[in-house]
């Protein structure tokens, strides 16, 4: 069977046929060790793949280029070259973007990019529409509306995630020192959340932090003003986001940012055994040619990259 976009071989393909090029004594060593570390099973997740690569780069403390030997120049006409021989699936790449746009609740876009390109969306798009409806909920602040359409949705959600529960609960007392509403907070912290922490080390840790909110001006810079931001509520979103689809047998996380952290790894490898035509900005896919001995090893100079692949 051909390997597919999901797939190490296929993804990895070309940048492994690039490092093998170098040395041969060298090549054979890192190819060799390479299949066997990173051999998997059908099953295998692509976040277990990204945690052995990860895994694979922290042990090893021996640098391919240790023998002093100058590394390879690829050229951008060469580079070119070989990534016009990589055959990728064209439904591999559609059911990729599918995926992506439905976990982001992308409900336009999924239905417009079915309709061009015949992919099939994997549920029903009304589902989408829903967890939107919520997402914008808790974007907004309104954490009493969001609470409310996830137990209409599925009452089970929130029984059955403790810890989700009390950052909802957390949120809501945060709008109420947003909005100066102290001792409406107090008594919500008193009767709610104080309740759980009791309970909970973590809850009561969290708790606290969030009250420091009342020992500070609102916009003022503080320990505890990063609660107030808008990331706060982008969190919490996306933490919900996430039990709504485990909640409807889907997959919680999209496999895009995960393809891009492969990617990031792999030129960091590369980076070790030649001069290539990289990714340095992952929002713009423009390949950039460094002059000799311009690449950092392990990746130091992937720039803006890391930032668009943070967070899968």
């Amino acid at each position: 069977m051909a390997p597919t976009l999901y797939s190490r071989e296929g993804f990895l393909g070309f940048y492994r046929q690039s490092a093998s090029t170098e040395n041969s004594h060298n090549s054979s060593n890192s190819s060799s060790g390479l299949s066997s570390s990173f051999r998997l099973d059908n099953n295998d997740s692509t976040r277990t793949l990204i945690q052995r690569y990860q895994s694979n780069s922290q042990t090893s403390n021996q640098p391919a280029n240790a023998g002093g030997m100058a590394k390879k120049a690829i050229s951008k006409e060469e580079w070119n070259a070989r990534l016009a021989e990589v055959q990728v699936d064209r439904d591999d790449l559609n059911k990729l973007i599918m995926n992506y746009l439905i976990i982001e609740g992308y409900k336009d876009a999924a239905e417009k990019f079915s309709q061009e390109s015949g992919a099939k969306p994997p549920v029903n798009l009304e589902s989408i529409q829903n967890r939107m409806v919520v997402r914008t909920a808790i974007q907004r602040g309104h954490i009493e509306e969001a609470i409310e359409r996830v137990n209409d949705l599925n009452p089970e959600i929130l029984d059955t995630n403790p810890k989700l529960f009390f950052h909802l609960q957390q949120q809501r007392l945060i709008e109420y020192i947003r909005e100066g509403r102290v001792m409406e907070a107090l008594e919500f912290a008193q009767e709610e959340l104080a309740p759980r922490g009791e309970e909970n080390p973590e809850f009561l840790s969290e708790l606290e932090r969030t009250m420091s909110l009342l020992a500070f001006e609102l916009n003022s810079p503080s320990p505890v003003s990063d609660l107030l931001t808008p990331a706060q509520r982008q969190k919490l979103a996306s933490e919900l986001n996430s039990a709504l689809l485990l909640s409807q047998s889907q997959e919680k996380d999209p496999k895009l940012p995960a393809l891009l952290k492969m990617c990031r790894w792999a030129q960091q490898q590369l980076d070790e055994r030649c001069t290539y035509p990289k990714i340095k900005d992952f929002t713009k896919a423009e390949l950039v040619m460094e002059p000799m001995g311009a690449a950092t090893v392990g990746g130091g100079s992937q720039g803006s990259s890391s930032s668009a692949v943070a967070g899968a």
